[in-house]
């Protein structure tokens, strides 16, 4: 699979998230720069609330580059989109600012063919993974971002899969029983393994 993106020429990696509250859409954006910075690599996680709320549509931004990240805003113009809640394509326009050569991973039961379909997309990169079954089968709730992480990880290296597992580990892993850690690990992984481009 290629793992060529949108990287700008400061070597800046953007990313957009897009989900909902309780889903773990800001704690995936976290442990995505928690992973950057064990690598050595400069950073910036950013939440961006509306009404906090459990179920409210809300966005993450994350910054990866090898050069210090100087601007505080939002991503406009991100080489990678994730989708954490199915329900917000065709709600809302997920793909806004994508270029030609940008990735959108999107959690659905939808095959990737589907997906850029429902998405209007004829360009860049569509994977598509049922992180929604994956949490219930391996977390027993619905919580896909570790799963999201997972198939974020397949579609493009931005950082170690192995520094990512050990961020999974450092955050979850004196809030919650080892079961629950052992099945996030599980969850990404299967995700990294199923996710599917198209």
């Amino acid at each position: 699979m290629a793992t060529v993106t949108k990287v700008r020429k400061d070597g800046l990696t953007e990313i957009r998230w897009h989900g909902r509250g309780g889903q773990g859409v800001v704690t995936a954006s976290e442990m995505l720069a928690q992973a950057a910075l064990v690598e050595g690599k400069y950073f910036q996680a950013l939440p961006e609330f509306g009404a906090e709320r459990s179920g409210a549509p809300i966005r993450a931004y994350t910054r990866i580059s090898s050069n210090p990240v100087r601007q505080h805003c939002s991503v406009t113009d991100p080489g990678i989109v994730v989708v954490l809640d199915p329900t917000l394509i065709g709600a809302i326009n997920v793909a806004e600012g994508v270029g030609e050569e940008g990735i959108i991973i999107a959690n659905t039961p939808l095959s990737p063919q589907e997906l850029r379909r429902k998405l209007g997309l004829v360009k860049g990169r569509v994977l598509a993974v049922d992180a929604t079954r994956i949490s219930l089968d391996t977390i027993g709730r619905n919580i896909p971002n570790t799963p999201i992480l997972g198939a974020l990880l397949k579609a493009i290296p931005v950082v170690k899969k192995e520094s990512v597992l050990q961020a999974i580990k450092d955050r979850l892993g004196t809030r919650v029983n080892p079961n629950v850690v052992e099945g996030n690990l599980r969850a990404f992984e299967r995700a990294y393994s199923e996710a599917k481009e198209g």
